[in-house]
């Protein structure tokens, strides 16, 4: 394995690692106020700019878990009994 591949490939390790870090920190009970929501905005805005250049398929599938936790989740609200979206 050459030098290059090397440090791809441990670049790629890191960036597990560090995905690994950021799931656990975008549970909704640590980015409860809008500070910790817009840090883990850019921090998953981050690792997409760091992830594009990979050619690990763990990276880019961490990627994408990573942005599905940026999406809000809907909830039903009911008025006067009728559910509405």
């Amino acid at each position: 394995m050459g030098k290059y591949a090397t440090i791809d490939v441990a670049l790629d390790e890191m960036l597990v690692n560090l995905a690994a870090i950021v799931l656990r920190l975008s549970k909704p009970e640590v980015t409860r106020t809008p500070e910790a929501r817009r840090a883990l905005a850019q921090s998953v805005h981050q690792y997409a700019v760091c992830a594009a250049r990979s050619t690990d398929p763990r990276v880019h599938d961490l990627k994408s878990q990573l942005e599905k936790t940026l999406k809000t989740s809907l909830r039903i609200v009911a008025i006067d009994g009728v559910k509405m979206l």
